[in-house]
């Protein structure tokens, strides 16, 4: 692998030539992915793309004049240190705000790159160009807060912002409630029937711990398997996977981990602490994400988990 201080003239002008075409993809990616919903932010990336391809088109005509017409071979990864981009297929996953910071982190390293790079040149024409690109990549990374004034002062801001929260409560919000639901309310049974049947803290733990995390991993695969989201916009299964696995792991182990305490009738009433405050989470995020009234809510939330709570401690005690 080389070091950079090793490079020649004409390597460095070819992986700059490389990198602006690889970074006019990347930005035609985000516009494209973002368009739908966020067409003010997708006219930026897409002024971005244009403007990397006029540096691409700059660096490979200083090339030609320079060095002729043939590039020599060397990628990104044959220099240490050099530019790192994130796979495009990471990167679609991201939202809105980690999309516009991860094109000003890239816009940052490309001004560095490109103040090293006319450190280094010894023709003034190419010294030039390299320093002309690092002040156009400065100015790139204050264009997403530039948009940002003028989005909000044509109204976009708002729309914009609200796309944002839906997406947020399609994607993390409602399958990580769901989990929540599952993991606080379907346990309380086996957990409960478990303590009073043996009246043992250890083995009402273990009972938890197991119908929890079983819980968890059917509940994630279950959300990730179910829908795609190609139709119906809730984006990747798996971060929706994952946001309701983990949910319901963290439900049931909420009144599991006071088992943990050796005496049983402790246990016991402190895990009916939780409970209630679990019960009273559930019935908040539903209100203030779901757009559910309170009152409704705390009446289906608690009526629900006050009947399995009942059922597991009749059974356990029968």
């Amino acid at each position: 692998m080389k070091r950079f201080a090793d490079l020649t003239e004409a390597e460095i002008l070819a992986l700059a030539i490389s990198n602006e075409e690889e970074d006019a993809r990347i930005y035609l990616q985000f516009a494209n992915r973002v368009k739908a919903d966020y067409p003010a932010t997708a006219q930026m990336f897409e002024r971005m793309a244009e403007e990397e391809k006029g540096h691409r088109h700059a660096l490979h005509e200083l090339f030609k004049r320079k060095f002729g017409g043939e590039l020599p071979y060397i990628t990104r990864q044959d220099v240490k240190g050099f530019l790192k981009r994130n796979p495009i297929w990471l990167l679609e996953t991201l939202r809105i705000d980690a999309v516009r910071q991860q094109a000003e982190m890239m816009e940052y390293e490309a001004q560095q790159f490109y103040i090293k790079a006319a450190e280094r040149a010894r023709d003034a024409d190419t010294r030039k160009l390299l320093a002309d690109l690092a002040e156009a990549e400065s100015v790139h990374e204050t264009l997403a807060q530039e948009l940002g004034g003028a989005i909000e002062t044509g109204g976009a801001k708002e729309a914009e912002d609200a796309t944002a929260h839906r997406i947020f409560v399609l994607q993390i919000v409602q399958p990580g409630l769901a989990g929540l639901i599952d993991g606080s309310i379907s346990t309380l049974a086996p957990i409960f029937a478990a303590a009073f049947a043996t009246q043992d803290s250890w083995a009402a733990f273990l009972v938890g711990l197991a119908a929890s995390i079983g819980a968890g991993i059917s509940m994630g695969l279950t959300e990730a398997l179910s829908d795609d989201g190609e139709i119906t916009g809730r984006g990747s299964p798996w971060p929706r996977g994952i946001a309701c696995g983990v949910m319901t792991v963290l439900g049931g182990l909420g009144h599991t981990l006071p088992y943990l305490i050796p005496d049983f009738w402790t246990a016991t009433a402190v895990a009916g602490v939780i409970v209630a405050f679990e019960l009273a989470a559930i019935a908040y995020v539903r209100t203030r994400y779901m757009e559910t009234p309170f009152t409704s809510a705390i009446v289906q939330v608690v009526l629900g988990g006050l009947l399995v709570l009942a059922a597991g401690i009749l059974i356990g005690s029968s």
